[in-house]
């Protein structure tokens, strides 16, 4: 049995997405309406899943033009393949910067010392939020207040 078209209204609701956003989506090739109930647009559900990889890429910095190139992809692109993969180089970069930064801000929510930007071990991990991704997320870990790191 076929599940029944949600319209626009459902849609926006079920994927966070404003209406506008879906038409924008649609005009740009990235979803398409299934018809029209009235003056409604209407979509298959599927719709939503594909909504879902849009909203991740888009978060992850996806342009929507790469998206489209993306939705369409074959095995045999191969220059999109490497872009693909540049990507998920960026992406694993980002990763390491944003564990560095969350953890020094872990830190930073329960350090005692006064100012808290003063801490050696916040100032450490501060400065290598940006650094580069060739050195392993784990350089830095958190340790609660009172206890030292052996080393």
């Amino acid at each position: 049995m076929d599940e029944p078209l949600l319209d626009i209204s459902e849609v926006a609701r079920r994927s966070g997405l404003a209406p506008s956003a879906l038409r924008f989506y649609e005009r740009k090739g990235l979803i398409a309406a299934a018809g029209r109930n009235g003056l409604r647009r209407t979509y298959h559900p599927e719709v939503l899943q594909q909504l879902g990889l849009i909203t991740c890429a888009r978060g992850a910095g996806f342009s929507v033009a790469e998206i489209g190139r993306f939705l369409v992809a074959r095995p045999s692109d191969g220059d999109l393949r490497d872009r693909m993969a540049a990507k998920a180089r960026d992406l694993d970069q980002r990763i390491v910067r944003l564990t560095r930064l969350r953890d020094s801000l872990r830190h930073a929510a329960v350090c005692d010392h006064e100012p808290i930007v003063d801490c050696p071990d916040f100032k450490r991990a501060v400065g290598t939020v940006s650094a580069p991704a060739t050195e392993s997320a784990q350089s830095w870990s958190w340790t609660p207040p009172g206890r030292r790191k052996a080393g």
